[in-house]
């Protein structure tokens, strides 16, 4: 998500920008791979209809409806964070297991036994909304410093609306994630993830990035998923934000993702070594739960 930042401890400038690259629906996780490798980022375009966000949108209104504002500069006073988007949309859970996104986090995560949704959020940028601080995401992570190079997150921010430069496009400093870390960047070293609605931008922990101002008048609306390493745990409570009534009636492949899953050989089993899934579906068949990836 574009979240919680601390002070920075060093001053840069990005000595060449370059544009976020964008690739067709037809792209494979492979080739996303290696763009996000190279980049930290990439736009695949228009890869649900707009038809879909649409719905998505119409689920989760009365939510966003009821969602205060940002309590603080970094969260934005003029931004609506509404999360729970498994639980609440049943649109939501199409885009959570989009199969070129899980394909692309099966690439960038890979070298884990296994990974599971971080968060879902819906970020509503309203207008007038100042630019967030440039951070990166894996600072969640108590701002531990991750080696370079070992990914422990991959996000995707869903265009609810047309994502303008004017109306808070998501912006990103391209080939930050091979950086080092804690650094600070400004306006000037970012470029803006201008797409259509439907289109994802997908990107890694490791890249900078923060919402940009909003200087229309209207929403910006984007649907901020996330994928991290199951050792790790995650930022949004998926065993609270999903009630376990609700949970028991997802498929298991969801299910897996939420959490329910072992995250390694010995992380996340139920009182006498008991499988999670197991558990969760107490009428499941024990030999159908037995593997542990996804």
């Amino acid at each position: 998500m574009e979240s919680a930042v601390p002070a920075a401890r060093a001053q840069v400038a990005c000595k060449t920008r370059n544009m976020v690259a964008h690739l067709p629906p037809a792209a494979s996780p492979e080739e996303i791979n290696e763009v996000l490798a190279r980049d930290g980022a990439v736009v695949v375009d228009d890869l649900v209809s707009p038809a879909v966000i649409d719905r998505l949108l119409d689920e989760m209104a009365p939510f966003i409806e009821a969602t205060p504002s940002g309590g603080d500069a970094f969260a934005g006073y003029s931004t609506k964070r509404t999360g729970a988007l498994v639980a609440r949309s049943e649109t939501a859970r199409e885009l959570v297991m989009h199969p070129l996104v899980l394909g692309t986090a099966g690439e960038v995560l890979g070298h884990a036994t296994n990974f599971q949704l971080h968060l879902t959020q819906i970020i509503s940028i309203g207008p007038g909304s100042p630019a967030q601080q440039i951070h990166r995401d894996q600072w969640a992570f108590d701002f531990f410093s991750f080696p370079s190079g070992y990914e422990v997150q991959c996000n995707t921010i869903w265009a609810g609306t047309d994502f303008t430069e004017e109306n808070g496009a998501t912006r990103v400093v391209v080939g930050s994630n091979r950086l080092e870390d804690k650094l600070r960047f400004d306006h000037d070293d970012t470029e803006p993830v201008e797409m259509t609605k439907g289109s994802v931008l997908i990107y890694t922990g490791s890249v900078y990035h923060g919402g940009g101002a909003n200087d229309s008048d209207q929403t910006r609306s984007g649907i901020n998923i996330t994928y991290n390493l199951a050792w790790l745990r995650q930022e949004e409570n998926q065993y609270l934000s999903v009630p376990q009534e609700v949970a028991a009636t997802l498929d298991e492949d969801l299910q897996r993702l939420l959490g329910y899953a072992r995250g390694a050989y010995a992380l996340g089993y139920v009182d006498d070594v008991r499988d999670p899934l197991v558990v969760l579906n107490s009428d499941a068949d024990e030999s159908n739960t037995a593997s542990f990836t996804l």
